[in-house]
């Protein structure tokens, strides 16, 4: 798949309605990836509250070789929100940003202890006022751990996808949110995240992305058109 204009190439598929075709390639990654799950370890909603909002800008890899020795010093909200931050710091700091995610997670957790009672909270307005959780994080919450499919999660891979395939012409994560949501059924709304995720990894690479074996090109207008 390629980065060529959007406009051009979706006008290689004009019978083909943008649900028809995310429904065919829903239908294509479960058969893809029929295993695929949330790649980040955690045991509780907190850890995984602090382990998404770790792996922003990070690989999920290297977010689990970081929490172990995290969520054995600080095991839930209170210990995080009472947290030496500096302390906090250094047991983050190789997921880079360390200092502003080390704020966020003490500044969330601290909200969830006064305010519910060290429970992360299920409702997504709740969530948002958390310092550091953004629709992403929240959605990556409530679907793993709460088993809530509130929105389509978009990081940069689902972003990235979803403009190749031609199904958002835009870049703002709360927009192509907004144009996948009626695209899909609701109970799969998670799992097209994780799995396109997935395929981002292992094929559509945003540098070079593999065309020629890729299993989706006869649906993505990117793949259809020239390169340069």
């Amino acid at each position: 798949m390629c980065d060529l204009p959007l406009a051009t190439s979706n006008q290689l598929m004009p019978k083909r309605s943008h649900k028809i075709r995310a429904l065919e390639v829903l239908t294509r990654l479960k058969r893809l990836y029929p295993d695929a799950t949330c790649s980040l370890t955690y045991d509780t909603p907190v850890q995984l509250l602090v382990a998404t909002i770790l792996s922003a800008q990070c690989t999920d890899d290297r977010v689990n070789k970081v929490t172990p020795a995290l969520f054995q010093r600080f095991p839930d909200a209170a210990a995080f929100a009472g947290a030496d931050l500096a302390e906090l710091e250094d047991l983050i700091r190789s997921t880079g940003f360390y200092r502003n995610k080390a704020k966020n997670i003490q500044g969330a957790c601290r909200m969830i202890t006064e305010k519910y009672g060290g429970e992360v909270p299920k409702r997504m307005e709740q969530l948002l006022e958390l310092p550091g959780v953004a629709r992403k994080t929240a959605n990556v919450v409530l679907a793993h751990a709460y088993g809530i499919n509130a929105g389509v999660t978009v990081d940069t891979h689902v972003k990235r996808l979803s403009r190749r395939l031609g199904l958002t012409e835009h870049t703002d994560p709360v927009k192509v949110e907004r144009d996948l949501m009626p695209l899909l059924p609701v109970e799969d709304w998670e799992n097209w995240s994780i799995r396109l995720i997935y395929h981002g990894r292992a094929v559509c690479d945003a540098r070079k992305p593999a065309c020629d074996r890729c299993q989706l090109a006869d649906l993505c207008p990117s793949a259809m058109l020239p390169s340069n």
